[in-house]
């Protein structure tokens, strides 16, 4: 956390427990642990549309940025070997 804003860095859910709302459970947990936080942030590369149907579907949270080898992630370094990368960033803004 960072003053008002939060960095989802990891949400695990064994595969064998998927569709059951124990994720959904989870992350409504942490918004409720974490009420002073007004905008979250997650990032998750493009072919897991599992994870994308979850953050957008099932917590809200809305696609703002998309990287790729023409818009690479800022917080990379040149060093990093981010060539093929493709993720979406997601924000969920708290009312």
């Amino acid at each position: 956390m960072k003053g008002d804003h939060g960095s989802l860095e990891l949400l695990f859910v064994n595969p064998t427990m998927h569709s059951h709302g124990i994720g959904k459970a989870a992350w409504r947990a942490i918004e409720q642990i974490y009420p002073k936080v007004k905008v979250w942030e997650t990032i998750t590369p493009y072919f897991e549309t599992r994870n994308i149907h979850f953050y957008v579907n099932k917590c809200g949270f809305k696609i703002v940025e998309f990287y790729n080898p023409r818009h690479p992630d800022p917080s990379w370094s040149t060093a990093d070997n981010q060539v093929g990368w493709l993720d979406f960033r997601f924000e969920k803004r708290m009312e």
